[in-house]
């Protein structure tokens, strides 16, 4: 007994070592070090990594962060990217905000939850672990995590907020100062697992100033217009190196005649945004466009939904190569499970063609920069998962076609023997 004195103190402090190491693994990262990357860059129409085209076939999974700042959810997210590689997957789109709610990133203007950043920290660690680049939205349109509606609060609560309609977000001075106060702590903020700054970090793809901006009490798109013209060009002031979205849905304003021809309908005119104006800021780097056909002209046949995609995404890439002179990405593509007809094979057939078109305008040279379904999950998520959710390994056919096209586009770039997972993936199916 006499002889276990000194032991036990020394095993109450490994004890401690252990908690802490489990509680705060981040704090000691054993993310393996590899080559450097480089930054995804555009000339004209095509986005490029190292000198080559660099094709995009991606996915969102909006929830990485929110999931990693509870302990007992971190692993999906680890889970997601690992599994987005191994289906040859290249950008992951994601929130990086959250203004006010459950898990709050910014809990008020300029007040930060620290726990919530090292989530976001980890993910951008996990993706680069896993080869995978992201997309990081900025803000929301939506109330979901905050949104604009958030910023009109605060600014409404503390007295100085000019009005209390949301759309108030794009053009009241207080509220723009919020937002660029965000951003530059965005912009700014050094990775606590990587130390390196997000504005420096090429594992970021990209920033999206906001998810499906509208601004419905202006529906001449002068609103939206100047506010992308100011955040485009200070994010630009702080971050000169990674390219810029604005997130649009890609709907043709009052001004456009193609609202006429291609918009789904005569409301989608209305909703203070253009895609070409939008789009053609100086400090937009590509442009970014949402298929959601059951949503926009849900009274149609099936069959008459995919010949709009068709027309749809043919219009947009047309826009990019002969209106903009940049890539095109469409950023959000689904089919709800909610529809009174759906079957999972209407699925497997959207995916197709939005897969082909891609395809076939990269084959050419063309704006079709990529696509990036909405949306993947892993296993036991239903809490998170909505009507265009899928865990895409349960439906062999919807996984064929997603890897598939990771294959045909890796190949076009001469990309396939740069990666283990593509390597696996793709050689075997020669």
């Amino acid at each position: 007994m006499g002889g276990s004195g000194p032991f036990i103190p020394i095993l109450g402090f490994a004890s401690c070592v252990v908690f802490i190491y489990l509680s705060f693994g981040d704090l000691w990262p054993a993310y393996p070090v590899g080559p450097a990357w480089s930054f995804v860059q555009r000339n004209g129409t095509r986005f490029l990594l190292d000198g080559k085209p660099f094709y995009i076939n991606g996915w969102n999974s909006y929830w990485l962060m929110d999931h990693s700042a509870d302990y007992q959810r971190k692993h999906k997210a680890s889970a997601m990217l690992e599994a987005g590689s191994k289906m040859g997957l290249t950008v992951c789109r994601t929130w990086a905000f959250n203004d006010g709610a459950h898990n709050a990133l910014q809990v008020s203007p300029g007040r930060f939850e620290e726990k919530v950043f090292r989530a976001l920290d980890h993910v951008i660690a996990e993706a680069k672990a896993h080869k995978v680049r992201l997309l990081l939205s900025l803000v929301n349109n939506l109330k979901a995590y905050g949104g604009k509606d958030r910023y009109v609060k605060w600014a409404w609560e503390e007295g100085i907020g000019l009005s209390a309609s949301n759309d108030s977000f794009f053009y009241d001075p207080s509220i723009k100062k919020y937002f660029k106060h965000y951003l530059q702590t965005m912009l700014t903020r050094k990775n606590t697992v990587t130390g390196v700054e997000y504005r420096n970090d090429p594992t970021i793809f990209a920033w999206e100033l906001m998810n499906e901006p509208r601004c419905m009490t202006d529906p001449s798109g002068d609103t939206i217009q100047d506010w992308i013209e100011e955040m485009s060009a200070y994010v630009k002031s702080i971050d000169k190196n990674h390219l810029l979205t604005v997130g649009l849905e890609g709907f043709y304003g009052p001004k456009n005649p193609k609202r006429l021809t291609v918009n789904p309908a005569d409301w989608a005119a209305d909703l203070g945004s253009d895609f070409v104006s939008n789009s053609k800021v100086s400090h937009i780097d590509f442009a970014s466009v949402h298929i959601y056909p059951d949503h926009w002209i849900a009274h149609r046949s099936f069959e008459d939904k995919l010949t709009f995609v068709s027309k749809w995404m043919l219009s947009h890439i047309e826009d990019g190569h002969h209106e903009l002179n940049k890539p095109v990405l469409f950023t959000e593509f689904g089919l709800s499970n909610l529809n009174k007809d759906f079957q999972p094979s209407q699925r497997d057939w959207l995916y197709k063609t939005v897969y082909d078109i891609v395809y076939k305008s990269a084959q050419k040279k063309g704006a079709g920069g990529g696509a990036l379904m909405w949306q993947l999950f892993v296993e036991d998520m239903d809490e998170s998962n909505d009507d265009f959710g899928i865990v895409p390994w349960q439906r062999a056919s919807t996984y064929k076609l997603i890897t598939e096209q990771s294959c045909k586009l890796a190949k076009l770039r001469g990309a396939i023997e740069e990666s283990q997972n593509l390597k696996e993936l793709c050689l075997q199916k020669q």
